[in-house]
């Protein structure tokens, strides 16, 4: 079963839901944030989606049943999709939530990880859509907190607008939404990412205010083996406002560990 969301096909397999550009390529796994439209991942599809393997797995945030929704078990899931594809060596790259959920899988698999790469990414600190969300049925209100998002409003179009408050507006989703970003809070990272090895690159928002630079910095501080980039005029999706620079940089630091590799 498949279905098409920008012109790429989301293939439906075993229970799995995921974009798949190149299989036999080296894979670069992209991992989305609690309100991750695969459409955050547009421009990095498009400028990969020939020259790697570049998988998206939908996270079943969901879909699991209430007593798994966590960290943990969105871990358990792609470790699940990612044996049922037999990826062995993985470039592995998350935005927000996403970001603290790659950071859980390379701690737990280092053996698979090739490279890690971190953009706005929670598991230190960050600041939340507010302690009155969700607030369902106040369009202007998830509209508001939608742009927040960005360092230029207009990057929230009324599709991702619309798809954020779709999600606050469906009660049990919004639930799941809680549940998240509570196991999220739980699970800390700081005393455990200086046992990263992999390569690790990290692209942050100048003007991030969901997980400031300032996280960034201190992600730096803690991982060995990596590399810090602010973007400047940027907020919490810098893959969306600063697509050219953030392929980029990934590029050439996916080069270096290609080529170090083989």
């Amino acid at each position: 079963m498949e279905t098409r969301v920008m012109d790429y096909e989301v293939k439906v397999d075993h229970g799995f839901k995921y974009i798949e550009t190149n299989p036999g390529k080296p894979v670069l796994l992209l991992l989305h944030g609690l309100f991750g439209a695969l459409s955050n991942f547009k421009g990095i599809l498009h400028h990969f989606d020939q020259k790697l393997n570049v998988v998206v797995p939908i996270l079943p945030i969901f879909e699991l049943p209430i007593t798994e929704v966590s960290l943990e078990g969105l871990v358990a899931h792609i470790k699940s999709f990612v044996d049922y594809k037999e990826f062995y060596s993985l470039d592995v790259l998350g935005n927000s939530l996403g970001g603290h959920l790659a950071i859980l899988y390379t701690l737990k698999y280092p053996e698979e990880v090739r490279s890690l790469t971190l953009t706005g990414s929670s598991g230190l600190f960050e600041s939340a859509m507010g302690t009155t969300f969700p607030k369902r049925g106040d369009y202007d209100f998830i509209k508001n907190k939608t742009e927040l998002t960005f360092y230029n409003p207009a990057v929230a179009d009324k599709e991702l607008v619309d798809e954020v408050f779709n999600i606050v507006n469906d009660r049990m989703k919004g639930l799941r939404i809680v549940l998240t970003a509570k196991s999220a809070m739980r699970n800390n990272v700081e005393g455990k990412v200086s046992f990263i090895k992999a390569p690790t690159l990290l692209v942050w928002g100048k003007e991030d205010s969901i997980t400031p630079a300032f996280v960034g910095e201190r992600f730096n501080e803690l991982i060995p083996n990596s590399k810090l980039i602010i973007i400047d005029k940027c907020g919490h999706a810098p893959m969306m406002e600063h697509p050219e620079i953030f392929n980029a940089e990934l590029d050439d630091f996916l080069e270096k560990v290609h080529e170090a590799v083989y």
